[in-house]
């Protein structure tokens, strides 16, 4: 049984004859070559780069693959990017997996923490949490596959600043009923801005279900514009806000969930 499955549609840059995906930036393209070098197949950098990223290069020669030196244009024209920091690498085009019972029963004896995502907005959005999930330790990151804007894309890796080695991707396809299922094992906890609990209510919120953290916990953020859908706030074991002066609507969603990992992670 799955929930989802398929592969990932990418946006720019995206090389369709080669099945690649550019990646750019100096953190996002050493943690790649750090922790799956095998990944790149090419790899394209300017002349100060060279001692930085010997180590793939060589990695690279030993599987005939390429790296080439080049100039900002070059790169620029490579990525579709300015904001290469003087290195891009292409590599195998990511898949994303359907979410599988098999992956809740290794979140809940692993005691892991994650984040289910619908509709977040744009890439950028994504990335930014990605960052977040990595730095707080988060484990999973679950996607909708209706969200058409939040890729795995080359603006996402990059504004990831390499926090995409560190996190597990799934993708459902209807997030409510996914949410259901993990609810059985896992602590749902959805952010809603005119909830009755408080985001410093975690810690008793997660005692009072009689669970405790190691059966893991999963935040569920929504479009920063209309939220979570009534139907997924219904499955979810708690609905919490992030208290305010009230003077703006919501925080930014990559806001909102860095701020409940980072109380997850201090529990």
């Amino acid at each position: 049984m799955t929930y989802a499955g398929y592969r990932c549609i990418l946006c720019p840059m995206r090389n369709k004859l080669t099945m690649e995906l550019a990646v750019c930036g100096y953190n996002a393209v050493a943690a790649l070559g750090e922790y799956h070098p095998e990944t790149i197949n090419r790899l394209f950098f300017r002349e100060d780069r060279l001692k930085q990223f010997a180590a793939v290069c060589k990695s690279l020669a030993d599987r005939k693959r390429p790296y080439k030196i080049c100039n900002d244009e070059e790169l620029e024209r490579i990525c579709k990017s300015n904001r290469h920091q003087g290195v891009v690498a292409m590599i195998v085009e990511p898949e994303v997996e359907g979410a599988t019972p098999a992956d809740i029963d290794l979140w809940t004896s692993g005691a892991k923490t994650g984040l289910i995502l619908h509709s977040v907005g744009n890439d950028h959005n994504l990335g930014a949490i990605v960052r977040s999930a990595a730095f707080f330790d988060a484990h999973f990151i679950v996607v909708n596959e209706t969200d058409e804007e939040a890729r795995l894309t080359t603006s996402a890796y990059r504004v990831a600043e390499g926090g995409m080695e560190h996190v597990v991707f799934r993708r459902v396809r209807n997030t409510a009923a996914f949410i259901r299922a993990l609810s059985r094992s896992v602590v749902t906890i959805g952010a809603e801005p005119r909830a009755r609990l408080r985001i410093g209510d975690i810690g008793a919120l997660i005692r009072e279900k009689g669970e405790s953290k190691r059966s893991g916990v999963a935040v569920v953020v929504g479009n920063e514009e209309t939220g979570l859908p009534r139907e997924v706030k219904e499955v979810c074991s708690a609905l919490v806000r992030i208290p305010g002066t009230g003077l703006m609507e919501s925080l930014n969603v990559a806001q909102a969930a860095t701020l409940f990992l980072h109380t997850l992670y201090e529990l």
